[in-house]
């Protein structure tokens, strides 16, 4: 077995910087090898420690967070996940980041609550994870993580028995999923959109209350409309729904009109909202009628409901891994058979344009 991840963590918060070091240390293949009160006190560390992976607060006494990570990335880059509180609020800042070379964005630990910390261990080592694999050299594969057993998406939604409900529309629906590097990816795709684009639904694993501010930018600079989704939003053209932080989103269909379900529920391949939620639904619901989309991110969620979709009928794409930041959750899909297409970041919104024409 290849050697642990090292990790720096920066943090002025004592209890934080206590926090994450046990969520971190409580995986085996992440070992925390210092942490440090601010950027200045972290890049005398730096020197001698040799991290693989850093998490860094934004708001520090001394240096920001931003200004550091900047410096970082044009002196010396390594992996950076942002562990803010201001990642709660959605502020503007933590876009910054990801502009500046974040790989990921989680937020705080919030003390007290059992299944709040169980569940953040997961979350916090995934994206560290992914943090390490997004380099540029090669790290070697990790042992699974010691945690609860992993469940499916059969406890939102059961598997449709007999054949999916392949019954025959005009409108076509589009589900995408995504996770580390999704929110850049998610520009890229969502901007290339025309107003008249088939509706489209949106699983980004994200931390809870991040994903409105994440949906209101995206408004700013896309031609269709786009907004955190509530529960029994329609679909439209021209629209697209992000599923909220902390809650699963599933497809349903009443009548003509196809709808979203938004609730809460235990977390489904390690991850809520989860992406093979919203693409068990989709096979269930929309059948033929679906295009399914799985962008950049580590692990597997959404492998296994994107052959779902597939075995349905739908039309099923995977991001290439040359236009990926983590080439995980898509190399899954591609190694379940689920996938149809597999194509550069930048060509999937004219595909999927040109299939819903046909």
């Amino acid at each position: 077995m290849s050697r642990p991840i090292r990790v720096l963590v920066i943090d002025d918060s004592a209890l934080v910087r206590q926090t994450l070091t046990d969520i971190l240390q409580s995986d085996p293949d992440i070992k925390v090898i210092g942490a440090a009160v601010d950027p200045i006190a972290a890049a005398e560390k730096m020197r001698e420690l040799a991290p693989d992976v850093i998490t860094l607060d934004i708001e520090m006494p001394r240096m920001d967070g931003l200004t550091f990570l900047r410096k970082l990335m044009s002196q010396h880059p390594i992996p950076v996940v942002i562990c803010s509180s201001l990642a709660i609020e959605g502020d503007e800042t933590t876009f910054r980041a990801f502009e500046y070379g974040a790989v990921e964005i989680i937020t705080k630990p919030k003390l007290g609550t059992k299944k709040f910390l169980e569940e953040s261990r997961v979350r916090i080592c995934d994206a560290v994870k992914a943090a390490a694999q997004s380099k540029v050299r090669p790290l070697s594969a990790t042992m699974p993580m010691k945690v609860a057993p992993k469940l499916d998406a059969d406890v939102m939604l059961a598997k449709a028995a007999g054949a999916p409900m392949n019954f025959r529309t005009t409108e076509k629906v589009v589900l995408v999923g995504a996770s580390t590097g999704g929110t850049e990816a998610l520009q890229t795709f969502l901007t290339s959109l025309p107003l008249d684009c088939p509706a489209i639904a949106v699983v980004q694993h994200m931390p809870e209350n991040f994903t409105a501010a994440f949906a209101k930018r995206l408004d700013s600079i896309c031609r269709i409309t786009v907004r955190e989704a509530k529960d029994n939003d329609t679909l439209l053209r021209g629209q697209a729904l992000i599923a909220p932080g902390s809650l699963h989103m599933l497809l349903k269909r009443s009548g003509a009109r196809y709808h979203v379900e938004v609730k809460d529920g235990p977390l489904v391949s390690r991850h809520r909202p989860s992406v093979d939620v919203l693409f068990r639904s989709g096979a269930r619901y929309a059948g033929k009628n679906a295009v399914g989309v799985i962008m950049t991110g580590m692990g597997d969620d959404g492998a296994k409901g994107m052959r779902e979709m597939y075995d349905a009928g739908a039309y099923t794409i995977a991001q290439d891994e040359a236009s990926c930041v983590v080439f995980g959750m898509p190399a899954e899909a591609i190694k379940a058979g689920g996938v149809k297409k597999v194509m550069p970041l930048t060509g999937i919104a004219s595909e999927i344009i040109r299939y819903c024409k046909d």
